[in-house]
């Protein structure tokens, strides 16, 4: 089984799982007044799960290759590939998860979107540090007024 397959089969049973979740532990403990709401807060795992089966399973049947086509990855020779940008990124992606309660949202967010940038290249100063700091207020703004999530906006030595 190609390598495509197994990663929808590993997928596969990830959605199952959310989606049991999903449709049949998230849903119990919710207070009486919330059963009578239309969107429920397990509205949105519920159609990810969906999504994620549906896509599993064309991958699985092999319903989204039109032709047969070569390998375009030859595994032989992973080292000709950019892994290092690979696994700076990941690592860059943990950092940002163990950095954004304590640094707060703006600074890591603001780092990580640069960071990552550096990271795959690119080098224009001028564009790169308004659009990372404008995209993270823009995302911190949406989430705190727009949905009233608190996210701790700076590090908590500046009063955030």
């Amino acid at each position: 089984m190609a390598l495509d397959r197994w990663i929808a089969l590993i997928l596969l049973s990830i959605c199952l799982a959310y989606g049991y979740t999903a449709w049949f532990t998230m849903d119990a403990g919710l207070a009486p007044f919330m059963k009578r709401n239309p969107i429920w807060p397990s509205t949105f795992p519920k159609v990810l799960s969906i999504l994620g089966l549906i896509s599993s399973c064309a991958i699985l049947l092999g319903l989204e290759k039109a032709e047969e086509k070569p390998a375009e990855i030859n595994y032989r020779r992973l080292g000709d590939y950019h892994l290092g940008q690979a696994l700076l990124l990941l690592w860059l992606m943990v950092a940002y998860a163990l950095c954004l309660r304590p640094v707060g949202f703006i600074v890591s967010t603001s780092a990580f979107l640069i960071l990552g940038s550096l990271i795959l290249g690119e080098r224009k100063w001028p564009i790169l540090l308004p659009v990372a700091v404008t995209a993270t207020l823009v995302v911190w703004f949406l989430v705190q007024q727009v949905l009233g999530i608190y996210m701790r906006p700076l590090p908590g030595f500046w009063g955030g």
